[in-house]
């Protein structure tokens, strides 16, 4: 029996088992090995750690939480999860079954991307999601907004401070008459001819083919893609989602509580804003909670 099982080993779920390691729990981390951000080469925007790949940051992240007697890795997929008696069952794709007195889900999201040829394999390259992330990379290049949600014109309307921006709205996301000043303002151009191809060699990209046959000179693409849970392990045991502009997230308090007593979440998963240090700092507050009620569910 485990103190708490956390589900994911990304960089919420590992900022989230340092801290539980740190109060002496017996933690117990499982990682499917599929971060979302496998994708991206380098990781930016996260103090100290910027402009480093991903896999390096979640490498030495795994050796210092190891250095914790009271802490193992375990590479596999949590498939199943049940309550019992004194906490939870969780079954894993290996046939294996772990039991905790809490669970922390750190166990992110899925992203469906548009479907147009060249794309998906552009992805974490020359298209992206988040300026603050990538837009560095690719300043004073031609860009692009993608439009895939009503978001997506705020999304444009940032992205001028790295370069020269063209909103496609793919004849389905046109701009409000107040985004339309706002776009004026912010110099960007408007696209309603849908793109149809990327073209180039990928990873990179040389610009975008459209309905009419045009093609346009542009070097990276900024999109949202919509967003699933991962594992519908939240939703096995019940806890509340809410509806954010990509796609649902798990409901949790300011420290990362569930509905469901004994459960936390933390990352992607439980959130509408994507970023490796939020994710981080939601895996802290979760550690904290989740240890902080074992210490009060003792005093009762």
């Amino acid at each position: 029996m485990y103190d708490v099982i956390v589900v994911g080993g990304s960089f919420a779920g590992l900022s989230a088992a340092l801290q539980l390691a740190r109060a002496r729990q017996k933690v117990l981390v499982l990682d499917a090995g599929l971060p979302r951000n496998r994708f991206a080469d380098e990781a930016h925007g996260f103090l100290g750690q910027d402009g480093r790949p991903p896999a390096a940051i979640l490498r030495d992240a795994r050796s210092q939480l190891l250095r914790y007697s009271t802490v193992e890795i375990r590479t596999g997929e949590a498939s199943a999860v049940e309550p019992i008696d004194d906490g939870f069952a969780v079954g894993l794709s290996s046939g294996a079954d772990e039991r905790a007195r809490r669970l922390v889900l750190a166990t992110g999201v899925t992203d469906t991307l548009p479907s147009i040829p060249g794309l998906r394999e552009r992805w974490g390259e020359s298209v992206l999601h988040c300026p603050y992330c990538h837009g560095y990379e690719v300043r004073d290049l031609p860009l692009a907004v993608l439009a895939a949600n009503p978001m997506s014109p705020h999304q444009a309307l940032l992205i001028p401070d790295w370069g020269p921006t063209t909103y496609f709205t793919q004849g389905e996301f046109e701009p409000e008459p107040a985004e339309l000043q706002a776009f004026a303002a912010r110099g960007v151009a408007i696209e309603r001819t849908p793109i149809v191809e990327l073209l180039g060699e990928a990873p990179g990209l040389d610009g975008v083919r459209l309905a009419d046959g045009r093609i346009l000179n542009v070097a990276a693409i900024f999109t949202a893609p919509q967003t699933t849970p991962t594992t519908s392990l939240a939703a096995i045991l019940g806890c509340d989602h809410e509806d954010g502009p990509t796609g649902p997230y798990i409901k949790v308090d300011q420290w990362g509580a569930t509905s469901v007593k004994g459960v936390w979440a933390a990352g992607d998963a439980a959130t509408p804003m994507h970023n490796a240090t939020l994710a981080s700092a939601a895996g802290v507050l979760a550690g904290i909670g989740a240890h902080q009620a074992r210490v009060w569910a003792a005093a009762e």
